[in-house]
């Protein structure tokens, strides 16, 4: 025999909806109980691996749907001391993407989910009777331990993002002030942009520095050696119009967010000035 407990209705509820879809054979009974509220049981006969992995599944469900959002707002004010809500709020958004993000930076950390699951199938496993209250509040410490880092990781990267918003901002208002130079540029994505005038005939390296020299870059933080975004806030054009395959590459969105309507994105077989490339 296996008695789980649930204090919540509305957890109970989710957990056996969930408990269904990955134990489609499984059987249990279900009754309240005055003490510690819903309690399911399950015949001895029916319980094997695979059903505390059914079972350990879909209490990870539960977790996320209804203990992960307050549990990561709690540690943000009492390990990280925030207060603002508005900015708790951000933080438990990011944290919740950080959290599903696969990249690179990310892989080799250790995944939430899988140590989620293998906590929760150690702590019903080879028991009789299992609180969900109880393994929430005293059996997830690693679990815990794992979130606080992950936590962390969402605070630096909101700090980051609000940082490079205000150097945006600040780009945005210089060339705002400036007179353009060039009524257009077209500009080819790579490893670095090649810039070309309205003739189709390329900026040289040499023309670049020269047309950057003539601007004080340095009072928005841009250095002498960028030549990306740096020639582009130097010649402040009309238009831009950028040739590529990938409109979401981090340089091209930051042209886009500092020159906002000024952008035109195109494919890179609409370039006008093959031979030039």
């Amino acid at each position: 025999m296996l008695d789980i407990y649930f204090e919540s209705d509305k957890e109970v509820i989710h957990f056996c909806e969930h408990l269904f879809r990955y134990h489609k054979q499984i059987e249990l009974k279900w009754k309240t109980n005055d003490d510690w509220g819903n309690h399911l049981y399950f015949d001895e006969k029916t319980v094997n691996q695979d059903t505390i992995q059914a079972i350990a599944k879909a209490m990870v469900d539960v977790f996320i749907a209804f203990r992960m959002s307050n549990e990561i707002k709690k540690m943000v004010m009492e390990k990280y001391y925030y207060t603002n809500t508005d900015e708790i709020d951000e933080i438990l958004e990011h944290t919740c993407w950080v959290l599903r993000d696969n990249t690179s930076h990310l892989k080799n950390r250790t995944k939430p989910t899988p140590l989620l699951l293998s906590l929760f199938v150690e702590n019903i496993t080879n028991v009789t009777a299992v609180h969900f209250d109880s393994i929430v509040k005293f059996r997830l410490n690693a679990f815990k331990e794992l979130l606080l880092d992950y936590i962390g990781l969402a605070i630096d990267e909101v700090k980051q993002e609000k940082e490079h918003q205000s150097f945006v901002e600040m780009l945005r208002t210089f060339v705002l002030k400036k007179k353009p130079t060039f009524k257009e540029v077209h500009v080819v994505q790579g490893m670095n942009f090649s810039f070309f005038r309205s003739n189709g005939k390329q900026f040289s390296t040499m023309e670049l520095r020269h047309l950057m020299y003539q601007e004080p870059l340095y009072l928005v933080g841009l250095d002498e050696n960028e030549m990306n975004l740096a020639p582009l806030i130097a010649i402040a054009p009309q238009k831009i119009y950028i040739y590529g395959d990938n409109p979401s590459e981090p340089k091209t969105l930051t042209v886009i967010n500092v020159f906002q309507e000024k952008v035109y994105f195109e494919s890179l077989s609409h370039f006008p000035f093959p031979q030039s490339l």
